[in-house]
């Protein structure tokens, strides 16, 4: 699990609580059941008209993404490719087939078999490309449906606050009822606000993060893979993949255990 999500969502629940109670407010005075409906079932109803009912319970199962820790680690990846390399140099590509039987990503799989038999180098980079352009589709798939709830809830709190200004005001002869009926439409806005900025926009910044690294292992893979059947030397592998790094992440892995 990616620690920081839980850690971030229970941090920003708490200054919210603390921000109330610090300023002498009544936690039960910022719970309101139409402002609640209002926006949550604005929300789903907007997003039913602009997703299948299918992809909408894929868009909320994605939250996930942004609680897993994907563990992704290149200099692992590295050391993996190099190891191959060294394999293939020996006892030729073939050897590579075995190795690959005891691997648990896919797409390094598929990458040795297709390379395995020999099949040509242009067309394998084709290949896998095109399966790594089809992956970040279904990552931007998902990053889209909350971006999309990021921009529904406070447009639904903005209803919810109209609708609550409409009643305020069709109640003015009585001025008692305006002070509350003021907090309640406010209170729609500060839902819509909650959910866009404490939850779907980071857990879009989440999946973009997420998806950005593993685009650049997966682009790692393809081009150690294109160079061990070119016969490229380890070495010279080594330091092309290294080139994907950031500076302080290469600098790391050159330095000496």
């Amino acid at each position: 699990m990616d620690k920081g999500t839980p850690i971030g969502l229970v941090f920003g629940g708490f200054a919210i609580v603390a921000t109330i109670l610090i300023g002498g407010g009544d936690l039960m005075g910022f719970v309101d059941a139409p402002s609640i409906f209002v926006v949550f079932g604005g929300l789903i109803a907007a997003m039913l008209i602009g997703y299948t009912i299918p992809e909408l319970a894929a868009g909320f199962k994605s939250f996930k993404v942004a609680l897993n820790d994907p563990g992704f680690n290149p200099a692992e990846l590295i050391k993996q490719v190099n190891e191959l390399a060294q394999a293939a140099r020996k006892d030729g590509l073939l050897v590579l087939e075995e190795k690959a039987q005891s691997m648990e990503d896919p797409f390094m799989k598929k990458g040795i078999g297709l390379m395995v038999d020999g099949t040509d180098p242009a067309l394998i980079r084709d290949i896998l490309e095109t399966e790594l352009a089809m992956m970040e589709e279904r990552h931007k798939g998902m990053q889209g449906f909350w971006e999309t709830v990021a921009a529904m809830g406070p447009a639904w709190g903005m209803i919810g606050t109209l609708i609550g200004l409409v009643n305020m005001l069709a109640e003015l002869s009585d001025p008692t009822t305006l002070g509350p009926k003021m907090a309640v439409a406010l209170i729609t806005t500060f839902y819509g606000s909650v959910l866009a900025n404490w939850v779907a926009s980071p857990v879009v910044t989440s999946m973009k993060g997420k998806s950005a690294q593993e685009v650049m292992l997966k682009q790692m893979m393809i081009e150690g893979l294109l160079s061990i059947q070119a016969g490229e030397n380890p070495r010279v592998i080594e330091e092309k993949l290294k080139s994907f790094l950031d500076p302080v992440t290469r600098l790391s892995l050159e330095q000496p255990e």
